[in-house]
């Protein structure tokens, strides 16, 4: 990598840190809206990093990266934009949260790409399956917080969808975790896990508390951590666990 790809990407990263502590800021001072522009920049600005910095690009990644800036976006411009009392959905609601549920998708994708599923399941069977059986508990557990506030029987349906997607990434992390015990599965594991807290920290923000300005901060901490472990892991290269590999 030549000098000025490497100063170009070390501005790239100051003004992302930079992004990052104002959208902090303005999450913690209430300014909702703002803050969700300011998110929205500092994500298309980590994908450019990325095709900037990162040597060897992997496809999935990118496109988890990509499709959730697009939704960053379209979330930001679409935020004042009311749909019509005629309309018995919300068609905003419904493209946002597709797009980020595709996003996650393609990051359990990389994940699966980084594992022997067949090895895996025969080496790790007890744990797999309780893995799952707890995030499957847990899932009910989040969307049930925010049920008596979903009005309409399709966001519920949706709560569901999402939170299933993320519960799976997490124990779908912890088992690459487990089969392959690198830095770079480390960095997967706790950026998935940040992401499991800033999602429980927005469903107590929308649908617990009051508009919580230190829930909305913790979230956003959260959120950013999550990020910030997915580029790390980036740059790293896989290196396989030679004792699973042996069976």
């Amino acid at each position: 990598m030549n000098e000025r790809i490497i100063n170009i990407s070390k501005i790239l990263g100051v003004i992302l840190i930079l992004l990052s502590i104002v959208f902090l800021g303005l999450q913690a001072a209430g300014r909702e809206f703002d803050a969700f522009g300011v998110k929205a920049a500092a994500m298309s600005l980590l994908v450019i990093l990325y095709l900037v910095r990162i040597e060897k690009k992997n496809i999935l990644f990118l496109l988890f990266l990509v499709t959730y800036a697009i939704a960053d976006i379209y979330n930001y411009l679409t935020f004042s934009i009311y749909v019509p009392e005629s309309i018995n959905y919300d068609l905003h609601y419904l493209v946002c949260n597709a797009l980020y549920g595709v996003a996650y998708l393609f990051l359990i994708f990389r994940i699966f790409s980084l594992m022997n599923i067949k090895k895996t399941l025969s080496r790790l069977p007890f744990q797999v399956a309780l893995l799952f059986a707890l995030g499957t508990f847990v899932v009910y557990m989040i969307t049930d917080l925010s049920n008596p506030e979903v009005m309409l029987d399709y966001e519920y349906e949706v709560e569901i969808l999402y939170n299933i997607l993320i519960m799976f990434l997490v124990c779908l992390s912890l088992i690459n975790y487990m089969y392959n015990d690198t830095r770079k599965s480390m960095n997967m594991l706790i950026g998935s896990i940040c992401i499991i807290f800033s999602e429980v920290f927005q469903i107590a923000y929308y649908y617990i508390t009051t508009y919580d300005v230190a829930i909305s901060f913790a979230y956003s901490f959260f959120l950013i951590g999550a990020f910030a472990c997915f580029y790390c892991q980036s740059k790293l290269v896989q290196e396989y666990n030679t004792v699973y590999e042996s069976y």
